[in-house]
């Protein structure tokens, strides 16, 4: 599990996590996501993400609890996304699962993307950022 606190209000933080069109925000090598909801991701959507312009890789939305926490599956891997309301900011919360030869590399790679989330949601907040 890698967490990280973030000035930025639970409503910011799920706008950037949820919202398939504003993954690239935080995420730059996610380069497009299609049949995943919209605006936001629904549970049950099947469809693909575009890793860095390259070939699309399948994906599930296994689970949403709107405004707190969604999970995916891409390939073997279970990806929960999760924003707990603070009293001054959100908790955002990265719990990856799956077999540990693709989990463990890629650990520390979802803990930088969540730093950056946490970033990228406070600057939005700093400057005021619509919430697309």
């Amino acid at each position: 599990m890698y967490e990280v606190e973030a000035a930025a209000s639970s409503e910011l933080a799920w706008s950037l996590v949820a919202r398939p069109s504003r993954w690239p925000r935080w995420a730059p090598h996610l380069r497009g996501a299609w049949g995943l909801g919209s605006p936001e991701v629904r549970e049950g959507a099947r469809g693909a993400v575009r890793l860095l312009g390259l070939v699309p890789v399948p994906a599930r939305i296994v689970s949403v609890d709107a405004g707190r926490a969604w999970t995916w599956q891409v390939g073997p891997v279970h990806l929960v996304h999760a924003v707990e309301p603070l009293d001054a900011g959100c908790r955002l919360v990265f719990r990856l699962s799956g077999p540990a030869v693709v989990v463990r590399p890629y650990g520390p790679v979802v803990h930088l993307l969540l730093r950056n989330l946490g970033r990228v949601a406070e600057q939005e907040a700093a400057h005021g950022a619509a919430e697309s």
